[in-house]
């Protein structure tokens, strides 16, 4: 059974609320995700495709609901930001020298934690040139995280990977295996942050569970539940360590005009 998302004991310390969601166009789905932030008091969300130059970024409709941001965006395609109910104290748009045209990376240190939101490129097929761009992109991505752990500060790293990290991750496997989002290519990618010292934290607090976070608009795949876990959150010790739980809101896909993604949300004790 899905999980529902657990409470604070009366008298235990505040629990750590962060989230990562693709909204697939923050101009069409602004009402949603405010409605969402209001009753979730999430306090900390990482946004991926915003689709929005970065004059047209809704920065006072978060501030009306206690919210502070960052955003790296562009018209029509792509696009990053991150709220905090507390201030953003230092944001990075580029993983390195070479400056983020794509507008999918965002870095910020929020209470004390590095947040490094990712919108990783989808690749489109195994024989496209955008799947190389891919992999170098998470290459980048790669030493980026590396050089950030030299600093010895918690990082969580969350967002669209457009990876399915294993089997239990797709509703059907062997008819996706080796396809894109399932490659060798891009489970290695992935795994190499795992090496970096990150953990997904959702498959560490359930290793046989299988829900997921995203699924195509076509075909009925939402109620018929034919989806992917790509939306993910990982992080370092002793974050990770102190996640208690983490939960996939299936609930937001029944919306109306609803993204094709829904929030997952990772709760620590810090």
């Amino acid at each position: 059974m899905p999980a529902t998302p657990m409470e604070p004991e009366k008298g235990a310390r505040p629990l750590f609320k962060t989230t990562t969601w693709n909204v697939n166009s923050l101009k069409v789905r602004l009402p949603q995700v405010l409605d969402w932030l209001v009753r979730e008091k999430a306090d900390v969300v990482c946004l991926q495709e915003t689709k929005l130059p970065d004059a047209q970024f809704p920065f006072q409709a978060f501030r009306e609901i206690g919210y502070d941001a960052v955003w790296s965006g562009q018209p029509t395609y792509n696009g990053v930001a991150i709220l905090s109910n507390t201030p953003i104290e230092l944001t990075e748009a580029s993983m390195d020298d070479h400056p983020d045209d794509h507008r999918r990376f965002l870095s910020a240190r929020i209470r004390g934690v590095r947040i490094v939101n990712v919108y990783v490129p989808n690749g489109q097929d195994l024989d496209s040139p955008k799947f190389t761009y891919k992999l170098e992109w998470l290459n980048r991505l790669t030493r980026y995280i590396e050089k950030v752990r030299e600093a010895r500060e918690p990082v969580l790293l969350m967002g669209d990977f457009n990876i399915v990290p294993g089997d239990l991750d797709t509703w059907d496997p062997e008819g996706f295996k080796d396809q894109i989002f399932h490659s060798p290519p891009e489970r290695k990618a992935l795994g190499n942050i795992f090496q970096a010292g990150f953990s997904d934290l959702y498959r560490t607090l359930y290793p046989d569970r299988q829900e997921f976070s995203w699924w195509d608009y076509r075909m009925g795949s939402f109620h018929r539940n034919r989806g992917l876990r790509i939306d993910l959150i990982l992080s370092t010790p002793p974050l990770s360590e102190q996640c208690r739980e983490v939960f996939i809101d299936r609930e937001a896909r029944k919306a109306e005009r609803p993204s094709d993604h829904v929030p997952v949300t990772a709760l620590f004790s810090l």
